[in-house]
């Protein structure tokens, strides 16, 4: 067995494993499996072109398996069907449904950045380009995705049994166990995904660990604890109770799945114990709203402290109560910017780089009454990050605003374990273990996260660099 990294590899994004298993099937050729085809984000011609151009010939690729919907784990799957991939995605039912939302809004971002780039070439005389791929793309690779329950084998490849598991991260997130057989050598395959938190609510826990032999595992907080959740809580009630005595806005950016469902999940219990002031709170994004749409359908998903809620007679929808309203079309957006008083209003995208939270930061940075709040972490280089170092001025849309608005952070609500929280999963299967590979994190937290796994007791483990190549002797 052959894996290759290429993506997510001492970095956050893109994330890409490709798995070549040999002498499976009469023919003897070997069977390759793609884990994830995420979309690198970063410096716009960078991306462009590393999202462009596979690092891998689509139509070798048998099988992709997906832990889960996030673009950096999914949004390159287009791409994967338009250069030539004939095979099948699997991932779980809630995963399917979200990527239908997400890989068609993508899209969509891919056409509008390419239509803006190309009146800019057009000018310098110089031909235009094209997306890396179209709403058509998007909507011909879901033909391609097949839907698997948690805790139920299939066969994904001659000789490959995959399992997924509850990752705990965000709907629908899995674990991924690959049971592979190479002749007589055999080989259990573990590959965390995203991992979630213990305790968090809506999403029941990360499944323990099954023993494995190799350990494919993320980074992301390798090198940081986070919070108790429940400080979180109690910090929002705070800031918006500062901000409405004010007379001001709270003004949200968040991500559209995951993270804007828990702040409204968190805004939902807190008016129910009669612990906000009474202003509106708006939700202003459509894919939000179709993500939180999908959440609706899935409560297999559900932990039992968001079961019980729901169960009591008066909170029949987690996501949706008297003060709270979804805005979907731009009119109601923009008449957002005119209105008075007191407000909350949750908004994409979470790094604040595009989508209305930008009219929504225009209207409202420069009123000392307003508070910016940030439950996201946000990457250098973005504004969402211009914000959190409270610099005097920002642009926005090209144009210079004063930051007068307070600006703070929580940071309990991060849907992926901590460093306690990924070493804690390993530990029981860690003696077991004869490779881990350390990946989708940052150097700085991946290396630490190694060297954790090593005073675990992992034999083997790497933090491997883009493009590396590691043989793997089966047992």
């Amino acid at each position: 067995m052959e894996i290759q990294f290429l993506g997510a590899a001492q970095t956050v994004t893109g994330s890409q494993h490709l798995i070549s298993v040999s002498n499976t099937g009469s023919s003897g050729r070997c069977s390759r499996i793609l884990l994830e085809c995420g979309l690198f984000q970063g410096k716009r011609r960078e991306s462009f072109e590393r999202n462009r151009d596979l690092p891998f010939d689509a139509t070798s690729v048998d099988v992709m398996i997906l832990s889960h919907a996030h673009i950096d784990h999914s949004g390159n799957i287009p791409n994967l069907v338009r250069n030539g991939f004939q095979g099948s995605i699997y991932c779980t039912f809630a995963t399917r449904d979200l990527c239908s939302a997400m890989l068609r809004d993508s899209a969509y971002i891919q056409e509008h950045d390419v239509a803006y780039v190309n009146k800019k070439r057009a000018r310098k005389g110089l031909p235009p380009v094209e997306p890396i791929y179209t709403h058509a793309d998007a909507i011909a690779s879901l033909e391609h995705f097949i839907s698997v329950g948690y805790g139920r084998p299939v066969m994904v490849a001659p000789g490959v049994r995959c399992t997924l598991l509850d990752a705990g991260h965000i709907l629908g997130s899995a674990i991924v166990l690959l049971e592979i057989e190479e002749g007589q050598r055999q080989t259990r395959l573990l590959f965390s995904g995203d991992l979630g938190r213990q305790d968090m609510p809506i999403l029941r826990d990360p499944t323990p660990a099954p023993p494995a032999d190799v350990l494919i595992i993320e980074s992301t907080y390798g090198n940081r604890l986070h919070p108790p959740h429940e400080e979180a809580e109690q910090r929002l009630r705070a800031l918006i109770d500062e901000t409405c005595g004010h007379g001001g806005k709270v003004v949200i950016p968040a991500f559209t799945v995951g993270r804007t469902q828990e702040i409204v999940y968190s805004l939902h219990r807190l008016a129910s114990a009669h612990q906000l002031p009474d202003m509106p709170i708006f939700v202003d994004s459509p894919l939000a709203v179709n993500a939180t749409g999908v959440f609706r359908l899935h409560p297999e998903c559900y932990d039992e402290e968001l079961r019980e809620f729901i169960a009591q007679d008066h909170h029949p929808d987690p996501f949706g109560f008297d003060r709270l309203r979804y805005i979907r079309n731009a009119e109601d957006s923009k008449a957002l910017n005119k209105l008075e008083g007191p407000a909350v209003i949750i908004s994409a995208s979470g790094m604040c780089e595009a989508g209305r939270i930008q009219h929504h930061l225009k209207h409202n940075i420069s009123d000392p009454r307003n508070t910016v709040l940030i439950v996201s972490w946000q990457a250098p280089h973005t504004l969402g990050r211009r914000l959190v170092e409270r610099q005097k001025v920002v642009k926005i849309f090209g144009q210079e605003y004063p930051l007068r608005a307070r600006v703070e952070a929580i940071h309990g609500y991060s849907a992926h374990a901590d460093r306690n929280g990924l070493l804690d999963w390993v530990k029981p299967i860690a003696h077991d273990l004869r490779h881990a590979f350390v990946v989708h994190g940052d150097p700085e937290p991946a290396k630490a996260l190694a060297d954790g796994l090593k005073q675990l007791g992992v034999r083997d483990v790497a933090v491997p660099e883009q493009g590396d190549v590691f043989q793997i002797q089966g047992e």
